[in-house]
């Protein structure tokens, strides 16, 4: 379980083949804007926000609220899974299990400390195991995070669920996890919302985290960076930020500093 990443806004990103596309929270705007709502639409997925507002502690923000009635459905056939989606809420320590958008379940977590935080954004469950190892209580569900391990799990601290205390996995009640383990399969999406950025930190070669993904993928869009969107700050990505820097008149050096971000629109 190991991982860094920075976080300053909230930001959910649905993966487009080898490219995580652009921010969720955009589409769900431009969205709204010219299309709140199609006609034809099940009346359903807006009973699944106030069903989430009852059930989880003080209340599901907008943003989920907007993610659920528009975007697991695009998510659930961008991954080619089933309807079942698990969204885990940073901010206010929550699992929720949808299928479609209609919520099945909601179960309190403990999550990331900020040290070694949760990574935020779209991933997928990619292997799940019994018993899978001390500490991890009775159910594994592991992510396709690219830069370390992480995963949903039970816990021998039950004490810690509700808290900031993990080193980035999902930490869940053992018997909430059991819950969860067969409704899901591998393939199901797990979208974790939170801060993307925070700090900024100066950022370097060696770096991993949803913050080196975002800004490879702002580095590729610009044409400074040809390399995978895997969150991993190695070699291709530091000559990429020379690049950068060269061409916006930077002094030399091969860190992400307050200066790239502002370049970079971050």
């Amino acid at each position: 379980m190991t991982g860094k990443e920075n976080n300053s806004w909230q930001a959910v990103r649905v993966k487009t083949g080898k490219e995580a596309g652009m921010p969720v929270t955009f589409l769900i705007f431009f969205t709204l804007l010219l299309a709140p709502c199609p006609a034809s639409a099940d009346p359903g997925l807006f009973d699944a926000a106030r069903v989430a507002e009852s059930r989880s502690a003080g209340g599901l923000y907008p943003f989920i609220y907007s993610l659920t009635v528009y975007w697991i459905p695009v998510i659930n056939g961008q991954h080619g899974a089933g309807q079942t989606t698990v969204v885990i809420d940073i901010r206010r320590r929550r699992l929720m299990l949808f299928d479609r958008a209609r919520l099945l379940h909601s179960f309190p977590v403990a999550v990331g400390k900020p040290e070694t935080p949760t990574p935020v954004g779209n991933w997928r469950i990619e292997r799940k195991a019994m018993n899978w190892g001390e500490g991890f209580g009775t159910r594994w569900l592991g992510l396709d995070v690219p830069w370390g391990i992480y995963g949903i799990h039970g816990t021998n601290k039950p004490y810690s669920i509700g808290g900031y205390e993990s080193a980035g996995c999902i930490r869940m009640f053992n018997r909430h996890v059991e819950t969860v383990y067969p409704l899901v399969r591998v393939g199901t999406p797990v979208i974790i919302v939170g801060e993307l950025l925070r700090g900024p930190r100066k950022m370097r070669q060696g770096d991993c985290g949803a913050d080196v993904i975002e800004v490879q993928r702002v580095l590729k869009r610009q044409g400074f960076y040809d390399g995978p969107i895997d969150g991993k700050f190695g070699g291709g990505m530091r000559k990429a930020v020379e690049r950068f820097r060269e061409a916006h008149g930077l002094p030399p050096e091969d860190a992400v500093d307050d200066k790239v971000y502002r370049l970079l629109g971050l």
